[in-house]
């Protein structure tokens, strides 16, 4: 089986073809990105429009194949931002339409830890799961991937931007503040929050705009201070939850688990712990569409297909709202 995925939840428009042998013969994805500020939701929708036939095009002649070669079509259902997920929508209804091939509709987050079963040899991780818009520390249990621990405000990803556009920096800027980071030296206190297996960085943000505006630090010393508060506090609500959970894997997922601070501290948790850790290639990492194809072909496995009239978009949709039929 081939599976053409799509995936368009935020910034990035993808296409991955994968095949049920876990063979990734394609992955092409292009990145809206700014020289100043954050993403623009109507913005990034029109870079989708304005990239998705070529995009398409691209992942099919790096795979050597035609439409009529592919068996499946995925597609990030949700959650993401409403005006970028119905372009990926779109796209993967029209290919369905016009080729006669099955749709299935798939959850990103989820998309993001089942890579982890097709890259690694992690059987039945916890996924730490750090994203623009997305915190959260899942686990299978009882049917559903739950989520045992979250962000209480935004995402560790906006976080990180939303201080890198204070610093003048486009967008993204999370690979800048960590850039910055590197050259710091000089540790400076911030908040730290982690209420049980919960985080929160409203707080930590306000203080770290107003200790840059007093002029008193450099950007190198916050940025690093920055990451390696917030750091902590993922790894410590991750190692939380693993103890809960009794589950000796943990994987890393996401944009900012590219990262090589979160790496090294993640590694050294689970030294500590006995327990093993899988960081997967940052081309998985980072929002992509092998993941979505990957998802769609186990799911598919199980007899889950996506009608058209069904295929609407979940901007909101949790991960813990998907029953998981192919475990």
């Amino acid at each position: 089986m081939i599976c053409l995925g799509i995936e368009s939840t935020a910034h990035t428009f993808g296409v991955g073809i994968v095949t049920d042998k876990k063979k990734v013969l394609a992955n092409v994805r292009d990145v809206y990105t700014t020289e100043t500020g954050g993403i623009v939701p109507a913005q990034a929708a029109e870079h989708h429009v304005e990239c998705f036939d070529r995009v398409i095009r691209q992942a099919l002649d790096e795979a050597k194949l035609k439409l009529s070669d592919i068996d499946l079509i995925s597609f990030s259902q949700g959650p993401g931002i409403g005006h970028t997920l119905k372009i990926g929508g779109l796209a993967a209804r029209s290919l369905s339409v016009l080729g006669n091939i099955p749709l299935i509709g798939v959850n990103h987050c989820i998309a993001h830890l089942e890579i982890g079963g097709m890259c690694t040899k992690a059987k039945d991780p916890v996924l730490l799961y750090a994203s623009g818009a997305n915190t959260q520390i899942i686990a299978y249990d009882g049917g559903k991937y739950r989520i045992f621990g979250e962000t209480l405000d935004g995402g560790i990803g906006n976080f990180l931007d939303t201080f890198a556009r204070e610093m003048g920096l486009g967008f993204p800027g999370g690979p800048k503040i960590d850039a910055l980071a590197k050259k710091g030296k000089e540790y400076i206190e911030l908040p730290y929050v982690v209420k049980g297996m919960d985080t929160s960085f409203g707080g930590i943000l306000t203080n770290a705009k107003q200790k840059l505006q007093s002029g008193k630090y450099s950007q190198e010393d916050l940025c690093y201070s920055l990451q390696e508060t917030v750091f902590a506090m993922l790894v410590e609500a991750t190692e939380r939850a693993m103890a809960h959970t009794g589950k000796t894997e943990l994987l890393l997922g996401g944009g900012v688990a590219c990262n090589s601070r979160l790496q090294e501290m993640c590694k050294i948790m689970c030294k500590e712990r006995g327990a093993e850790c899988y960081i997967l290639e940052n081309q998985f990492n980072v929002d992509n569409a092998a993941m979505i194809a990957w998802l769609g072909i186990i799911m598919h496995k199980t007899g889950v297909t996506t009608a058209l009239e069904e295929s609407d978009v979940r901007p909101y949709e949790r991960t813990d709202d998907i029953e998981v039929t192919w475990k």
